[in-house]
C-alpha cells in the first residue's frame, strides 16, 4: 500500500515538505477584493505592507468540498492512500470541508483534525512519515498521531499585539498596555483552540530567554527526534538565540527553523516566535 501525505498550508513545514513528499493544500488569502493562495503568489511581506497600508487585517478562506475532492482524487487515482493533515477545526472550516470530501472516496482518504496549527500540525505531519518508513500501515499511522494531538506542545509568543487586536483576540486597552509596558503574552493551543494566560515581561530576547525555560520545567520529558522554532520574519539574532537555547537546554537531534505562511502571519504579525515539539 502505498501512502501519500498531504496538508494544508497552514503546517507551516518550509523545504521540508519536498523533503517528505508532502502534498500541499493551500489556504486562500483575500487582500481587499483579490484573493491568493498561501504559499503560491502571496507571502508574509504582502500581509505587512497590506495591513500597514489600510490598517486591516487581511481575510483567509478555506478550499471548498469541491477543491478537496479534485486535491485528493488525483492522488487516490494514482492509487495512493492519504492521509491529510488540517490546522485546527476550531480554528478553520478546512477540516469540515475535507471530511466531507473524503466521503467520496470510501476509505481512501483518512482526514486528521490536528487540533494543531503552525508548525505543531507540521510536527504530526513529520512523525506520520516516521511511522510509514518504519512501515505502519495507514490504519496504525492515524490512530498514533490521533492519540499524540494532546501532546503536541504548540506555542508562542508575539512581539506586539497589533495583529492579535486587529483580528478581535485582545482588547484595545490590553493591546496598549502590552506594547507601552513590554508585556508579551504567551499563546497556547488547548484542545484545538488558542488561549493566553501566562505574560512575560521585557525585551524580547528576555522574555524568549524565559519561555523556552519554561517549556524544559513543563515538558521534562519529550519526543527528541525533531524540534520547529517557527517565526513570523523574526529578527535574526532572536532567531539564532532561540536555536542556541534551545539546544543548550533540550536534546532534540534536530532543531529546524521554519518561517510561518502568510496565513499564520495575518493572524501574529511579525517577530512572533514559537518552540514547538511533542511531549511524552
Amino acid at each position: 500500500m502505498s501512502i501519500q501525505f498531504t496538508a494544508d498550508s497552514t503546517c507551516d513545514l518550509g523545504k521540508h515538505i519536498a523533503e517528505r513528499n508532502i502534498g500541499i493544500m493551500p489556504l486562500s488569502v483575500i487582500l481587499g477584493g483579490d484573493s491568493y493562495l498561501d504559499g503560491v503568489n502571496i507571502v508574509p511581506q504582502d500581509i505587512f505592507d497590506y495591513v500597514e497600508k489600510t490598517g486591516e487585517l487581511p481575510k483567509t478562506a478555506a478550499p471548498s468540498i469541491a477543491d478537496f475532492e479534485e486535491f485528493f482524487g488525483k492522488y487516490v487515482e494514482e492509487g495512493k492512500t492519504v492521509i491529510h493533515f488540517n490546522i485546527s477545526a476550531k480554528s478553520s472550516s478546512s477540516n469540515a470541508y475535507a471530511v466531507q470530501a473524503a466521503e467520496k472516496f470510501k476509505g481512501k482518504v483518512f482526514v486528521v483534525d490536528t487540533k494543531a496549527l503552525s508548525s505543531g500540525q507540521g510536527l504530526l505531519v513529520m512523525k506520520a512519515a516516521d511511522l510509514a518508513e518504519e512501515g505502519k500501515t495507514a490504519e496504525e499511522i492515524v490512530e498514533i498521531v490521533n492519540a499524540l494531538r494532546p501532546k503536541v506542545n504548540t506555542s508562542f509568543i508575539p512581539d506586539r499585539l497589533d495583529y492579535l487586536y486587529m483580528g478581535g483576540r485582545c482588547s484595545r486597552m490590553a493591546m496598549y498596555g502590552a506594547n507601552a509596558f513590554k508585556i508579551h503574552p504567551l499563546i497556547e493551543m488547548e484542545d484545538g483552540q488558542l488561549v493566553a494566560e501566562t505574560k512575560y515581561h521585557g525585551s524580547m530576547k528576555r522574555c524568549i530567554d524565559k519561555y523556552i525555560n519554561d517549556l524544559a520545567a513543563k515538558y521534562p520529558k519529550y519526543d527528541n527526534t525533531r524540534c520547529f522554532i517557527t517565526h513570523s520574519t523574526a529578527d535574526p539574532e532572536l532567531v539564532q538565540f532561540a536555536k542556541e537555547k534551545v539546544a543548550a537546554t533540550f536534546s532534540f537531534r534536530e532543531v529546524l527553523e521554519t518561517v510561518a505562511g502568510s496565513v499564520i502571519t495575518g493572524h501574529c504579525g511579525r517577530n512572533t516566535l514559537g518552540v514547538l515539539f511533542i511531549a511524552e
